[in-house]
């Protein structure tokens, strides 16, 4: 059984470079995060080398800062936990690697961690560190933590919704551990891809969804009447993966057509759209100005002043129906699973209008909802650590030649 408990998380799987300190996957000493939104705004969107290269950069400083902020030293840990995929090559070695000499320079396991997994429990995590605040007795130096009374309740339907996924995943709490089933994905693009990239077409910053957001509500959610169309089996396949990006990470035709996500029409739609009534010419003339002042809580106001009253109609519009359609198939999916709670994680559930309408849906059916908090939403490493604690109690490390795996599964 572990002494202290404490378990540093790296987590360098795209832009942000973060460590953390986790007690028992329940309680976050510290968390750490270094940010390349500056380096990649002014291109739209994340450039894999420039990620990699930033990491090199920030690893070293914030792995120290997060220590130094838990105000421990490596001694104190019981392991290393490392975000081992999915994510991009490049920035996911660099976190692995340091996490690998670290480890080996101070005879701690290393614990790899798929990252959709940590998104899961940034939830956990979360409901954890509050049950440690409605209970009385410190948890340190003790061998039970609030993790074994959460992970002993029912299983949980999860949409883990990012700008890199879109998933639904069955999570059952089985022995101190969790299994994973996935009951649905995208088929192509995920949800903020989507936010991200119809706001680039807009002609506003990067990342696009805290922008989507920020404007939807000045807008009209009804003038664009967007639909999705239901995902069928390709017969002429004959029962065989659609060839997609998707394809190799997912068996996607054993999954229920019924639970699959596209959201790559409705950027084009959006695209058609813009063309059709006019709307280009504005969006070019706000591309400079905005991206050279990428700031959104002090340039919300300038980029109202920059969009006309059709344009906010269409950002409320897209918004509407991406919540919607993620709405629609959780939901069903939940139906026929027999599901009383969901889980909603990942950078799109921060999203306001996301909260609120799943909020009210499962208000109305009777069931319970969980969401990380704002800082748990993004990519941080306090998920990475939690996600790490009950594999540590079950003495699953990972073996010298881990690497980086980009199209890392999790079932």
């Amino acid at each position: 059984m572990p002494g202290s408990g404490l378990i540093l998380g790296i987590e360098t799987s795209c832009d942000e470079t973060a460590a953390a300190v986790v007690e028992r996957g329940a309680r976050t000493l510290s968390s750490v995060v270094a940010s390349q939104i500056a380096t990649h705004a002014r291109y739209g969107g994340v450039v894999p080398e420039l990620a990699s290269r930033e990491h090199l950069r920030a690893i070293v400083p914030v792995v120290r800062a997060a220590l130094a902020e838990a105000g421990i030293g490596l001694s104190d840990l019981d392991a290393v936990a490392v975000t081992a995929g999915p994510g991009l090559a490049g920035a996911l070695l660099v976190g692995i690697t340091y996490a690998k000499a670290l480890a080996f320079a101070h005879n701690l396991p290393l614990i790899a961690v798929n990252h959709l997994e940590g998104h899961i429990h940034a939830v956990l995590l979360n409901e954890r560190e509050s049950e440690t605040r409605s209970s009385a007795p410190a948890i340190q130096g003790t061998s039970h933590s609030p993790s074994d009374s959460l992970d002993a309740q029912c299983s949980a339907l999860a949409l883990v919704v990012s700008g890199g996924h879109t998933h639904l995943y069955l999570a059952r709490p089985a022995h101190g551990t969790w299994s994973y089933t996935l009951m649905g994905r995208t088929v192509d693009d995920a949800a903020g891809e989507a936010f991200d990239k119809v706001a680039k077409l807009l002609g506003l910053g990067y990342p696009g969804g805290p922008w989507i957001d920020a404007l939807a509500k000045y807008g009209n959610p009804h003038a664009v009447p967007f639909s999705f169309a239901q995902i069928k089996p390709k017969v002429h396949l004959g029962g065989k993966p659609p060839r997609t990006k998707s394809a190799r990470t997912a068996p996607i035709a054993r999954l229920d057509p019924h639970f699959l996500f596209s959201f790559s029409g409705i950027k084009t739609a959006v695209l058609r759209y813009v063309e059709l009534h006019g709307l280009r010419a504005e969006a070019k003339a706000r591309v400079p100005r905005v991206l050279a002042n990428f700031n959104p809580p002090q340039t919300r106001e300038e980029a109202l002043a920059l969009c006309s009253q059709p344009t906010l109609d269409l950002i409320a519009s897209f918004q509407h129906a991406v919540v919607g359609d993620l709405m629609k198939k959780t939901f069903a999916a939940a139906e026929s699973l027999g599901a009383m709670r969901i889980f909603v994680t990942g950078g799109v559930a921060a999203n306001r209008e996301l909260r609120a309408r799943f909020t009210a849906e499962t208000e109305h059916r009777g069931l319970r909802i969980a969401f990380p908090t704002l800082a748990l939403s993004t990519d941080n490493a306090a998920m990475i650590a939690a996600a790490a604690w009950p594999r540590l109690r079950a003495r699953d490390f990972a073996p010298p030649e881990l690497t980086a795996d980009p199209s890392l599964t999790l079932s």
